[in-house]
């Protein structure tokens, strides 16, 4: 059904180990060492030139309007996300007065589709209205990466085009929301590594694991509840961020969407991600970085999450940042 490839995370089954993690679990949850919060350098934030990962003032209110709208409708920040990832890869963020064929606006909607009058497809509001309505019928929609998601509602030609706006979509709706260097960097890094160690004895389950906790596993841990080992790290940074930062579902797709700010040759900070395979295909596994040589990680079937040295050698691949 599916691969190990597809999720990303090393599955072994070795039952010996359960009887270790008993007294792995009783260990760590005595032990959790402090998460060190200083010295980091956020990634967002206004630039000299007034835009945000290359985003001007236009589509700074537009995603303004997205928040205000999606929030007077109860929709979660990920809905905003899908949003404003749409209307990156369709308009640039901007609400234009011409596109291919007759497409209009923010999201390029046609009135020949049905979307709405061309008048109605230049006022903002109606259009980010139109949007969440739409995504709102779309079966699973929370639980797609946002790109994926931004296609069901888009059904463009060119499907990919929107997960290239993932960390950028991210920065800009920080920088709307007032989240600024030293609000989103070594506060918000120690919260997602919190939530992270309180998970600690928690189970390994491949394919298990949601936004808001640990879930049932797949095939190999079937009956197994816990984390595999990127839904761990989606979980930390999820609530740690209360919903700011919403990474994708498989090890591979966090790499791609975090590559902008990788950190080859650099020194890491507590909260940075490790990426462990020969290269952006083949990545397997991932794990958070604690600061002091350590880091968090949901290992493998029949072991737990749990603090390790953090191996930069062997098939570690690569390190991003993203708060």
């Amino acid at each position: 059904m599916r691969s190990v490839a597809r999720w990303g995370c090393v599955v072994v089954a070795v039952p010996v180990v359960l009887v270790l993690a008993v007294v792995f679990l009783v260990v760590s949850t005595e032990e959790q060492p402090a998460v060190a919060a200083a010295g980091r350098t956020c990634s967002v934030g206004m630039a000299a030139d007034g835009t945000v990962a290359g985003f001007g003032e236009e589509s700074l209110a537009i995603a303004e309007s997205i928040v205000s709208v999606g929030a007077a409708r109860g929709l979660p920040p990920q809905a905003w996300q899908i949003a404003v990832q749409a209307g990156m890869a369709e308009s640039g963020l901007r609400n234009l007065d011409y596109g291919d064929r007759d497409s209009l606006g923010i999201f390029q909607m046609r009135p020949s589709m049905g979307w709405g009058t061309p008048e109605q497809l230049q006022d903002v509001h109606y259009q980010i209205n139109k949007f969440f309505d739409v995504l709102l019928e779309v079966p699973g929609w929370e639980d797609m990466r946002p790109g994926e998601a931004a296609q069901a509602v888009e059904r463009s030609a060119f499907p990919e085009r929107y997960h290239e706006f993932e960390v950028a979509a991210q920065q800009v709706l920080g920088t709307v929301q007032g989240i600024e260097c030293g609000t989103l960097g070594s506060d918000a890094a120690a919260a997602v590594l919190s939530a992270a160690t309180d998970q600690l004895g928690v189970p390994y389950a491949w394919g298990g694991g949601t936004l808001d906790g640990p879930g049932p596993g797949i095939e190999i841990d079937a009956g197994v509840v816990g984390f595999d080992c990127s839904a761990l790290v989606r979980y930390a940074f999820h609530q740690g961020t209360r919903g700011a930062v919403t990474l994708p579902r498989t090890s591979r797709e966090q790499y791609a969407a975090t590559s902008g700010a990788d950190l080859t040759g650099q020194e890491l900070l507590p909260g940075d991600l490790l990426f462990y395979g020969t290269g952006p295909s083949t990545i397997h596994h991932v794990a958070l970085y604690l600061g002091d040589g350590q880091m968090v990680e949901a290992p493998e079937s029949g072991s737990t999450v749990r603090i390790a040295p953090a191996r930069l050698d062997g098939d570690f691949y690569r390190a991003t940042r993203v708060l």
